[in-house]
């Protein structure tokens, strides 16, 4: 199945990472604009509201890539998307090395429910330290995960 993120992965990650116009430093120290935007940000950088948007559409479609050549057992809609808004966090290597991932693939749907709250730490001046932000994010993205089809 080929998986797209749906209007609540949209929601999701729009919620937890805000939008900003102009370039920033995240609570982990990395160059963000917009939502969540990574990829070529320069500092003093600033962009329009459809720009952001664009770069969001980009984004989330890279997440969902990373679930489809990922995760090769079926998910539901509401699986999928809370994966995509993780991967969209975290990155597509550390989903794909993550327990989750091997958890999802092997069938074991509760035990991948388990790990998102594993996933609540950034590293901050060189030392991992759980961010607030992060466990109301995975524990949202739980939920999601967990929604009744």
């Amino acid at each position: 199945m080929k998986y797209t993120a749906s209007q609540d992965a949209i929601d999701l990650v729009k919620h937890f990472e805000g939008c900003k116009l102009a370039a920033y430093i995240c609570p982990a120290g990395i160059l963000t604009i917009g939502v969540g935007h990574t990829a070529d940000v320069h500092g003093g950088m600033t962009i329009t509201q459809g720009e952001a948007d664009a770069f969001l559409v980009e984004d989330l479609r890279g997440a969902a890539n990373c679930l489809n050549s990922s995760v090769s057992v079926p998910l539901n809609q509401h699986e999928a998307d809370a994966c995509i808004s993780f991967i969209f966090n975290l990155g597509c290597g550390a989903f794909r090395g993550s327990t989750l991932c091997k958890l999802l693939n092997a069938g074991d749907v509760d035990g991948a429910a388990a790990q998102f709250q594993r996933w609540d730490k950034a590293r901050v001046k060189g030392e991992l330290v759980p961010l607030a932000g992060l466990t109301a994010r995975r524990a949202a993205e739980t939920e999601l995960f967990e929604r009744s089809a």
